[in-house]
């Protein structure tokens, strides 16, 4: 299988300090700063990328199902919100939310939430962050 790499490097304290993430592909290469990851400083942040990364994982992942079963979609538009936390321990991913609406013709709710649901399990992102809670909600739209 592929493997993928990023890089990361961060120059000074993490207060005032500021750093760089970029992507191999070179799709990415974004500024970060204790400002855009824990106020709302402009630049890109860990827990954003985590939520794109399982936004795209959960979004192929339910397309692929779909497809499989004959139920090929339109469409799969995700979102994921990532809940950073402050805990005695430090900042913490407590949650991430995905907000999902598929386009797909020929199916009934019960057996799309099947799909959705059995896609957050399977998709190699949803498990690799297996120690956060992921909640779905899964809609059909026309």
């Amino acid at each position: 299988m592929a493997v993928r790499t990023a890089k990361a490097i961060w120059t000074g304290d993490l207060g005032s300090g500021s750093g760089e993430v970029s992507t191999e592909s070179g799709v990415l290469d974004a500024a970060y700063s204790f400002s855009s990851r824990f106020e709302e400083g402009e630049g890109t942040n860990p827990e954003e990328l985590i939520g794109a990364a399982l936004a795209g994982c959960f979004s192929m992942a339910l397309s692929n199902e779909l497809a499989e079963a004959g139920h090929s979609p339109k469409e799969v538009h995700t979102t994921a919100e990532v809940h950073l936390a402050m805990t005695d321990d430090g900042p913490s991913v407590s949650q991430i939310d995905l907000d999902c609406e598929a386009k797909v013709g020929d199916i009934d709710d019960a057996t799309f939430q099947n799909f959705a649901n059995g896609a957050k399990e399977g998709c190699p992102i949803s498990q690799a962050l297996s120690a956060v809670t992921i909640t779905l909600e899964a809609k059909l739209i026309d």
